[in-house]
C-alpha cells in the first residue's frame, strides 16, 4: 500500500497524464478496418487519425503542445502586435486562453504510423513534443507546407525526413493517397513573420503557409481543411474530388475577429463540397472559441428542406471513434457506456432488493 506522504508533484505528472493514458493508441492499434471502408478518430482540436483497411496510418496536425497556463507569461509570439489574432483585433490584451480539453493521446506511446502531416504551422497544429517523438520512429515522413517544414528543420528534425509540399501534389502510403490541395486559412497570412507592422504590406504565399489534405483510401476519401475560413473555391474542390466525410474549423469568434466558420458557413462549405458528412471540429480546444456546435445543428434542421441538402451533418466528440461508410448516417458520437455483459452472472449483492 503507498503512503500519500511519499507522493510528489513529479508522479502524479508521470502517473496521471497525459489523461487517457495508452487507452486510445490501443484502440487505433487492434482496431481491424474492414474492407470498403475507413475509420478515424478524432484528437483535438483538428487533430485526426485515419486508419485504412490496408493498415495505413496517417495522423494530421496533432497537438499535444502547451497551452496559455499563466496570467503572465505567454509563449513567444501570442500576445501584442506580433499575434495573429492580436493583429486582426488591434487588440494588445492577454485572453483566457488554457487548453480546454484533455490530452487524449501519448505521441511518446506511438509505434504504428506511415506518415505524419501538418496543416500549417500554428502552435496547435505542430508541436515540438509531439514532433519529438515521431522523430523516434524511423522513417516516418513529416508532410506540410513549407513554414511547417522550415519550423521542423529548426526543431532539429532531419531535412531527408521532411517532404515540403504544396497544392497540387500526390503522395502515396500504403494504399492511401494523399491529395495537397489550396487552404482558405485567411488568418495564416497575418501571422508572424514578418514581425512588426504589416499594414499596407503585400502578404505572402498561402501555399507556403498553410494547406488542406484530401486523404482517399480504398473504402471512401477524408477531407482535412486545417484552420480554413469558408471560401468559394471550395465548391471547385467539390467538383474535382469525390469527397465523402469533411471537416470544418467551427468556433464562436470573439468581437473584432473572423477566425473560426460560422455555423452558416460550416453548412456552405459542406454543400459546396458535396460530401456525404460534415464534422464540425477546433471548437473544443480554447476557451476563446468555445461554442455548442448543436447551433449548427438547429440551423441545419431548420434550412435542410429548403436548401435540399444532400449530407449528414455528425457532431463528434474528442478521442472518438468514427468509421465510414458504417457511421455516415448518424448523427452524433456517444462514448461507448460499456456493460454489455451486465447480468450474465448473479449480482454480487447482499440481496435483490437492492436492484
Amino acid at each position: 500500500m503507498r503512503n500519500v506522504n511519499d507522493i510528489t508533484r513529479e508522479q502524479w505528472l508521470q502517473e496521471c497524464f497525459p489523461e487517457w493514458g495508452r487507452w486510445l493508441i490501443e484502440d487505433i492499434e487492434e482496431c481491424e478496418v474492414r474492407p470498403g471502408s475507413f475509420t478515424a478518430w478524432w484528437l483535438g482540436c483538428t487533430g485526426i487519425w485515419i486508419k485504412s483497411e490496408g493498415g495505413c496510418n496517417v495522423c494530421i496536425d496533432l497537438y499535444s503542445g502547451i497551452s496559455k497556463t499563466t496570467h503572465y507569461k505567454w509563449p513567444e509570439g501570442h500576445r501584442g502586435q506580433n499575434f495573429q489574432l492580436g493583429r486582426i483585433a488591434g487588440s494588445n490584451g492577454i485572453h483566457m486562453n488554457p487548453r480546454n480539453i484533455p490530452h487524449v493521446i501519448d505521441p511518446f506511446q506511438i509505434k504504428n504510423i506511415d506518415v505524419f502531416m501538418a496543416t500549417h504551422d500554428h502552435a496547435d497544429h505542430m508541436d515540438m513534443y509531439s514532433t519529438a517523438a515521431i522523430l523516434k520512429l524511423p522513417g516516418v515522413p513529416f508532410v506540410g507546407p513549407k513554414f511547417s517544414a522550415d519550423k521542423w528543420k529548426n526543431w532539429g528534425v532531419p531535412e531527408e525526413r521532411i517532404i515540403e509540399v504544396k497544392p497540387g501534389d500526390v503522395l502515396h502510403f500504403k494504399d492511401v493517397e494523399i491529395v495537397v490541395l489550396d487552404s482558405f486559412d485567411r488568418t495564416a497570412l497575418v501571422t508572424a513573420p514578418p514581425l512588426g507592422s504589416i499594414i499596407g504590406r503585400f502578404p505572402g504565399d498561402m501555399d507556403e503557409r498553410a494547406v488542406n489534405y484530401l486523404i482517399k483510401t480504398p473504402g471512401g476519401s477524408f477531407y482535412h481543411s486545417g484552420d480554413s475560413h469558408f471560401s468559394d473555391y471550395t465548391l471547385r474542390h467539390g467538383k474535382m474530388y469525390a469527397i465523402d466525410v469533411a471537416i470544418a474549423a467551427f468556433g464562436e469568434n470573439p468581437k473584432g475577429i473572423s477566425d473560426k466558420i460560422t455555423a452558416s458557413d460550416v453548412l456552405r462549405m459542406a454543400d459546396n463540397l458535396g460530401c456525404k458528412v460534415m464534422i464540425p471540429v477546433h471548437y473544443d480546444i480554447w476557451p476563446t472559441f468555445y461554442t455548442d456546435p448543436n447551433e449548427i445543428k438547429l440551423l441545419y434542421d431548420y434550412k435542410k428542406e429548403m436548401m435540399e441538402y444532400k449530407f449528414n451533418l455528425y457532431i463528434w466528440a474528442v478521442g472518438g471513434k468514427f468509421t465510414y461508410p458504417d457511421d455516415a448516417g448518424r448523427k452524433k458520437y456517444s462514448y461507448p457506456r460499456g456493460f454489455d455483459d451486465a447480468m450474465e452472472n448473479e449480482p454480487n449483492i447482499p440481496f435483490k432488493s437492492f436492484l
